[in-house]
């Protein structure tokens, strides 16, 4: 009974965030549309510098694209046709849906994302637990160094030396792309460690400055945790120091951290257009930004969106996880 209990309230409590994401996603999807429109020009004037498109032409663009209507008009033509059709609309440079540019790129961008998650979270806890634990030791002052230097030395610089390292010392990396000339004639496995060869660079330029930032947080939360009095209390009876450091301390201390990890899968999805570019990895990133730069509408909407959904099912997955990790937690004390 107590198990149907709790899995009816984390059913309602999911349908009830879902719900406020979806308010959520349409009041940022206005927001979003009202500032491109105040940004000056539009995708068109890019096409007006070029000699050789006669007016005439222009003007059937315009009509073509919806830029000849109002932009109220604009965004509810675009608004009914998400939510009756799930459509996007047709990005202006590359004349195809937007849906199945986004679709054809995804992939590649999760891929980046979560093996850089894992990597970051892999590295930065063991590393901020033994910060910790050796508190003011030679250990932890070279590991805070390190976490410091990491936090201060920006994504395109750390990328730009990666390019660098690969190109004069350790060639073996591949420099770009995402697969070989020849992944087509490979095996399965092949094709696998091939894609995995090819992420090692991008997948570190995106990892450094998020592994520096949770190892401080990690080491931060743990301290704390160590001086309340219930580990006192543990250390007193007796109990072994693991057991004291990972069963009762970092269980507490990790509650901030998986908060963390909501927010932190939905900025990889903007940060990742650095190591996209750098690398030529052929992900979201570098479509978002070539986007913006052509002043591609309805892809740049479709991108904010899709940033805004990735924020909203992180914070979700991360409220489950507390929920999972500490079984004290209420879900309905999460939102307050």
């Amino acid at each position: 009974m107590k198990n149907y209990w709790l899995f009816n309230e984390n059913v309602i409590y999911v349908i009830k965030r879902i719900s406020q994401g979806f308010l959520t996603l349409l009041l940022a999807s206005m927001l979003s549309f009202a500032i491109i429109q105040l940004a000056p020009g539009d995708y068109l004037d890019n096409l007006r510098q070029n000699p050789t498109i006669s007016q005439e032409t222009l003007e059937e663009l315009k009509i073509r694209f919806g830029l000849d209507k109002p932009p109220l008009q604009q965004y509810w033509l675009w608004f009914k046709q998400v939510i009756t059709e799930f459509d996007f609309g047709q990005s202006f440079v590359y004349s195809r849906s937007v849906s199945s540019l986004i679709l054809e790129r995804i992939p590649a961008t999760l891929l980046l994302a979560f093996s850089s998650i894992i990597i970051t979270w892999a590295i930065a806890l063991p590393l901020g637990i033994i910060s910790a634990v050796k508190q003011n030791t030679f250990t932890d002052r070279v590991l805070r160094v390190i976490s410091y230097f990491g936090q201060g030395f920006p994504s395109f610089i750390t990328a730009l030396l990666l390019l660098i390292l690969a190109q004069n010392l350790v060639p073996i990396f591949p420099i770009g792309g995402m697969t070989s000339i020849n992944y087509d004639e490979l095996s399965w496995w092949g094709k696998v460690r091939d894609i995995a060869w090819h992420m090692i660079l991008p997948t570190i330029a995106l990892s450094i400055t998020s592994f520096a930032g949770l190892q401080r947080l990690t080491r931060g939360q743990l301290l704390d945790v160590l001086k309340q009095d219930y580990i006192q209390t543990a250390r007193a009876k007796g109990l072994p120091e693991n057991q004291v450091l990972y069963i009762h301390a970092l269980r507490n201390a990790i509650n901030p951290l998986i908060t963390l990890l909501g927010f932190e899968f939905a900025s990889l999805l903007s940060g990742s257009f650095i190591s996209e570019y750098f690398f030529n990895w052929p992900g979201l990133g570098r479509l978002i930004l070539q986007a913006v730069q052509a002043q591609d509408l309805y892809l740049v909407m479709a991108s904010l969106m899709m940033g805004a959904t990735m924020l909203i099912i992180g914070n979700l997955v991360a409220d489950l996880l507390l929920k999972v990790v500490d079984p004290r937690i209420k879900l309905d004390n999460i939102d307050r």
